[in-house]
């Protein structure tokens, strides 16, 4: 099995290690009245709500009914940012999911709730390799390292497409950040598939990833394709050399971008 594909009992309830020098990652579900509760200790960590309503009581500050979306497919999210060292504790309002994305830090800053009038939503790309973005924490937002997006690939498009990569610290043209791709699909048997390939294919490895499971992207190019008849959602956790999203296209195939005419019209897929 690839080591860079990641099944979910690796990170079910507790912060999963990939061997990252930043990042790490969790995800729960909480029953209606149910508390998780924790420390992000050297780390800052974006809580984002992938659906449900929950309250969280922490270090740095209350916060109340964070959330509101049924689930990943229904509408834009609430994401709470917390500072290294904080304490915290979530009370589950309705039955959550959660996702915590930790991400080494040596500065702090305040805690802030980012809700979905905060969201900037883009539509990129043309064609059948359309997808909407969310962005959560972006460059230029309160946080030392993390950066948080969601993507959103109609069935059958191609996403994270011409083929980008951010491993080399050459700014502003391209930084140095390690990224995990955290999947849903809006139906259980759905799939994507997600190439991960070097420039000099020391790395060139094609993994298909269900519905929970998530994708190391360590190095290199990182394209991914749904499959046909399956919407695909990834959640993005990326931390690096700079706070900075500067990628470096695939020079293969960055042409495509002159032959995009129109925008798949099914999308944005949720608003």
């Amino acid at each position: 099995m690839s080591k860079l594909l990641v099944k979910p009992d690796r990170f079910t309830d507790r912060p999963g290690d990939f061997g990252y020098e930043y990042l790490s990652f969790q995800n729960s579900k909480l029953a209606s009245g149910a508390r998780l509760s924790g420390a992000s200790g050297a780390n800052e960590l974006a809580i984002v709500m992938l659906g449900g309503v929950c309250s969280v009581a922490s270090s740095a500050g209350n916060f109340e009914q964070v959330g509101g979306r049924a689930d990943v497919f229904s509408g834009l999210p609430h994401t709470l940012y917390l500072p290294i060292g904080t304490e915290f504790t979530i009370t589950a309002t309705t039955d959550c999911d959660v996702a915590l994305c930790y991400c080494k830090a040596a500065h702090s800053h305040p805690a802030q709730l980012v809700t979905p009038d905060d969201v900037v939503v883009e539509i990129r790309g043309g064609g059948n390799a359309t997808r909407q973005i969310n962005h959560l924490i972006r460059p230029g937002f309160a946080a030392h390292r993390i950066l948080i997006c969601e993507v959103y690939t109609p069935g059958g498009n191609w996403s994270s497409y011409p083929p980008h990569k951010h491993d080399v610290h050459n700014p502003p043209a391209e930084v140095d950040l390690e990224e995990i791709y955290y999947y849903r699909v809006n139906r259980p048997e759905g799939y994507a598939i997600q190439r991960v390939y070097t420039p000099d294919r020391s790395l060139d490895e094609t993994v298909t990833v269900h519905d929970g499971e998530m994708v190391l992207i360590p190095e290199g190019y990182h394209p991914v394709v749904a499959a046909h008849g399956y919407d695909v959602y990834y959640l993005n956790a990326l931390a690096g050399s700079a706070h900075s999203m500067a990628a470096a296209d695939d020079p293969d195939y960055a042409w495509v971008r002159s032959e995009w005419k129109d925008r798949d019209p099914r999308l944005p897929l949720v608003k």
